[in-house]
């Protein structure tokens, strides 16, 4: 019987995608390209075919191409997928080249209102994503991609990382469970992934996992930068461990959450209220402030509803998140907007921030506006609303000569 070998989506014609077939045999290496753009790219993608097969030293056999408009990254990723399912032992890369858009860097600190999560096997819904301007992009390589897909999918997000423009959003990516996820993070660390999403925390050890097998990667790709971590916790069990989670490594930037599954754990259902999530919301905004880190809130499901989006976003902020997933585009400008602070709040920050700074010109330990005292974790919180409001424009970075 004759093994063959295949990546790609199902379904009719599967636009900007492809599906690649590979035959073994002892015959010379045959490669036929079907496109309905063949008189423009069919001799482009057999020379693509052609040299990925040389890279991996493939000199025999049958591969085809169903090409439906495919990028040649993409390409690249499902060629290769294919061939090391038919050859598990092959261990060389065909790494398109690092796009220089590619090479920003994060930080710790910056703003995580919203992150939109994309399914790593949709090239189609990556291309325009930085466009929207989120705070970040998740290539999700967890439950929007089928158990079927997930292995192909790795080269994919692989290939996003070093090659699409992202137009300064954080690079994220979701990785699976367990020992599936560590082997995601090969695919990942080395390719200027700045923060990894874990899913389902229920341990600190889950975490010191993750951490450990980026060090070793790290060290083995000579990366020098941090990977920041992003734990979600899904469970009551997480969320009675959330300040563990929280602390577990120096990597973890935000806590967050997920109601879906949550929500499912204790038997209940998820209803816009939030009733039913107010303890363990609150368990995550506190472990995370504790812990020194950004609390971020789980995403609004219906994406036809601004005004009960805007509703639960202010119930966010209220509660003390500092962010909320996306699930499309659509749904970032309203986060932007509704975690943006007030006039008033600005008016207030700056006056508490003009105040700390005369203070600590003139050597006084001790800062007070009109009659009251301010205290360190006033000032720090009115940095940050000042700091929010020149991200979102509602104040000039050089506000305080133009003052």
């Amino acid at each position: 019987m004759i093994t063959k070998y295949m990546s790609g989506p199902g379904g009719d014609k599967p636009r900007s995608d492809l599906r690649v077939y590979y035959t073994p045999s002892t015959n010379p290496l045959t490669i036929t390209v079907q496109s309905s753009v063949y008189a423009l790219f069919g001799e482009s993608l057999k020379h693509q075919a052609k040299s990925i097969c040389d890279q991996l030293d493939i000199d025999s056999g049958e591969l085809m191409l169903e090409d439906y408009g495919a990028l040649p990254f993409l390409v690249s990723a499902r060629i290769e997928a294919t061939l090391k399912k038919a050859f598990p032992e092959l261990k060389t890369e065909v790494l398109p080249e690092m796009k220089e858009h590619s090479l920003y860097f994060s930080s710790r600190d910056r703003f995580r209102r919203s992150r939109l999560y994309l399914p790593g096997n949709q090239v189609k819904l990556m291309l325009n994503a930085g466009i929207h301007k989120p705070d970040g992009i998740i290539l999700d390589l967890e439950d929007a991609v089928a158990p079927t897909e997930k292995e192909d999918t790795r080269f994919i997000v692989r290939n996003a990382l070093r090659t699409l423009d992202f137009f300064g959003a954080e690079r994220m990516v979701r990785i699976n469970q367990g020992e599936m996820g560590l082997k995601d993070l090969e695919f990942v660390v080395p390719h200027n992934v700045h923060l990894v999403l874990i899913p389902k925390v229920e341990s600190a050890e889950q975490l010191i996992a993750v951490d450990g097998k980026i060090t070793e990667i790290s060290k083995q790709c000579g990366r020098t930068t941090p990977v920041f971590l992003m734990p979600i916790i899904e469970s009551g069990r997480g969320i009675l461990k959330a300040l563990e989670i929280a602390e577990a490594s120096p990597n973890n930037v935000a806590l967050a959450i997920g109601l879906e599954d949550y929500t499912a754990d204790i038997g209940t259902k998820r209803t816009n209220e939030g009733t039913e999530s107010f303890f363990a919301r609150s368990m995550i905004v506190n472990a995370a402030r504790a812990a020194g880190l950004q609390p971020i809130d789980t995403v609004f499901s219906d994406v036809d509803d601004e005004t009960g989006l805007r509703e639960s976003v202010r119930e966010a902020k209220a509660l003390g998140f500092d962010g909320k997933g996306c699930i499309h585009p659509r749904q970032i400008l309203p986060l932007h907007e509704e975690f943006s602070p007030s006039e008033a709040d600005v008016k207030k920050a700056k006056r508490i921030v003009l105040a700390f700074d005369e203070a600590e010109s003139k050597g006084l330990g001790v800062v007070s506006l009109g009659s009251k005292m301010i205290d360190p974790p006033v000032v720090k919180r009115a940095q940050n609303t000042v700091n929010l409001a020149i991200a979102t424009g509602m104040l000039r970075a050089d506000w305080k000569t133009n003052n």
